[in-house]
């Protein structure tokens, strides 16, 4: 499946450079002349931001994305400055890239992204990022500790992400072939799985009274 990577620069011959140089055949292009067009920021893999914006800072931006999602992002910018730099960087910035710059080099910085960044999340939303095979767990991007029956839960939630599930599904997936269990039990454990995913004024795991549970984010 290919890579979908975000282009957010307001110069079209510099996206169009971008574009030619890294291939439509390895990478699906999004591109973006303004702030206020770009949607589902979360879902591409890798995000090419410009600073200097026709209406707003690519700084802004990315203050505001690392809330929610950990996806790998490269500055594009003209301003050549150590500030600058170090601003990036420390609002989350994976690499930053001044302009002129070579489009080879370009594309061997998006490879390494790319190439660090492939299999590591199995999900990346909502500010959670979440290895179920490598067992990382992050929530906007500091680690959290999570137990095997918070692990199961987790997962049992994120892929069926919008639907209401039972009390017995989710007891039967987690706890699996256990023959007693404590309905008591899936309440406790919910309860610490939101204490630990769940930030001040945000909901994620919505109590059905008398089905279950469902997961969401919160409008």
């Amino acid at each position: 499946m290919k890579k979908r990577i975000f282009i957010i620069e307001d110069d079209p011959s510099i996206n169009h450079g971008i574009e030619i140089s890294l291939g439509s055949e390895l990478y699906d292009f999004s591109s973006f002349r303004c702030l206020k067009d770009v949607k589902d920021a979360d879902r591409a893999d890798l995000i090419i931001l410009d600073v200097n914006l026709p209406d707003g800072s690519g700084f802004d931006f990315l203050r505001e994305l690392r809330k929610s999602s950990q996806v790998p992002v490269l500055i594009l910018t003209a301003n050549d400055t150590e500030l600058d730099e170090v601003t990036g960087l420390s609002l989350g910035a994976d690499d930053y890239v001044t302009k002129p710059f070579s489009l080879m080099a370009l594309r061997l910085r998006v490879e390494k992204l790319l190439g660090r960044s492939g299999n590591t999340f199995a999900y990346d939303k909502h500010g959670l990022s979440l290895d179920f095979e490598g067992l990382r767990f992050l929530k906007n991007g500091n680690e959290i500790e999570l137990s095997k029956t918070e692990i199961r839960l987790l997962k049992c939630f994120t892929e069926n992400e919008g639907t209401t599930l039972s009390r017995d599904r989710l007891i039967e997936y987690v706890w699996q072939n256990e023959q007693f269990v404590d309905e008591n039990a899936l309440t406790v454990s919910v309860k610490r799985l939101r204490n630990k995913i769940e930030d001040k004024n945000e909901k994620l795991i919505h109590t059905v009274y008398g089905i279950g549970y469902v997961y969401k984010q919160e409008q």
